[in-house]
């Protein structure tokens, strides 16, 4: 008889979660300035871009998103899994946006 797992949703679960959902937003402005410096192109232009055109927004988010992958290796190596679990939910949370906006619109 094989018995499955249980899965329980705690507070580190949350934690992670809003930290996925958050972090990516606060890591737009670097995402943008990198990229303005390897494209040579003015910060301000970029951030123009990301503000008014959906499918730039999509993909400097998407990009974003790599920033996630640093709090997740964090707390694989502390084994903080409820933590990473929850980042990995808070990275899923983007999909449907970015999903939506590069093939629908």
């Amino acid at each position: 008889k094989m018995e499955f797992m249980k899965f329980r949703w705690t507070v580190s679960h949350t934690i992670g979660l809003i930290i996925g959902i958050i972090f990516p937003f606060l890591a737009l402005p670097l995402v943008v300035f990198l990229l303005s410096q390897f494209e040579n192109l003015s910060f301000d232009y970029l951030w123009e871009q990301f503000l008014n055109l959906a499918v730039v927004k999509s993909k400097y988010i998407s990009l974003s998103l790599i920033f996630n992958l640093l709090f997740f290796y964090f707390f694989l190596n502390k084994e903080k899994y409820d933590l990473a679990k929850g980042i990995i939910a808070g990275t899923i949370l983007y999909f449907p946006y970015i999903l939506y906006v590069n093939f629908l619109i």
